[in-house]
């Protein structure tokens, strides 16, 4: 496996909104291979920032909850603030994602074989999701392809690899469900060298009643169609 630890600066950005159940566990689990971990914290009130930062991330704050859109943003221009940056990783603050997906993702930028590394649980076979989160994020994808000519398979999957200097023209303006689709546009008009990579994601009991609902599902058809 690729040893990040040997190459320059990669930064992982986690943004986070009400998770001290589980984000200790997976800042500890990021910092075993990625040395650099900073958590922007949503305006929780569960004193997530407080278990992030003791678990060995730098975390910045927002003092409201302005939505993960927001919360990325801020990320990225945290992590370009490092001289020595090279890329940036986003990762879901809820369990989800997998370190050895993002090093592997990462390891793609670092080879020179792509710019941007997006994740896909669909590139290998069919992932083990629900109906409607099926239903979601087929109709992401295909409104991605209409809207941006990107022929992805998951088009809202949180995993992703950037290198720097493509990290540097991001501006997200998109607050809420909707950043996604704005990065891929933004992506789409950058036009980098683009690569899915195949990702497992991990759906506990915590992670679906965070990010399955019919509520959640309705605000990403939402926010793809009427923003």
């Amino acid at each position: 496996m690729w040893n990040t630890r040997q190459v320059s600066r990669c930064w992982v950005v986690v943004p986070m909104y009400n998770e001290a159940t589980v984000v200790g566990s997976v800042v500890s689990g990021l910092l075993e291979e990625f040395p650099y971990v900073v958590c922007v914290d949503d305006g929780s009130s569960d004193g997530s920032a407080a278990i992030a930062r003791s678990a060995g991330a730098v975390v910045v704050e927002h003092p409201v909850n302005l939505g993960q859109g927001a919360a990325l943003q801020t990320g990225i221009e945290f992590a370009l603030q490092d001289p020595q940056l090279d890329a940036i990783v986003t990762f879901d603050a809820d369990g989800q994602h997998r370190v050895e997906d993002a090093a592997a993702m990462l390891s793609r930028i670092r080879s020179g074989e792509a710019e941007v590394v997006l994740g896909s649980r669909f590139l290998e076979g069919t992932a083990d999701v629900s109906r409607l989160k099926r239903l979601v994020l087929r109709t992401a994808a295909l409104q991605s392809r209409f809207s941006t000519g990107l022929r992805l398979t998951d088009a809202h999957n949180g995993l992703r690899a950037i290198s720097a200097p493509i990290a540097a023209k991001i501006q997200l303006t998109q607050n809420r469900m909707a950043h996604a689709s704005e990065l891929i546009q933004q992506m789409a008009d950058l036009k980098p060298v683009l690569v899915e990579h195949p990702v497992k994601i991990v759906y506990t009991e915590y992670s679906k009643a965070k990010g399955q609902s019919l509520l959640n599902g309705v605000n990403i058809l939402a926010d793809l169609f009427f923003r």
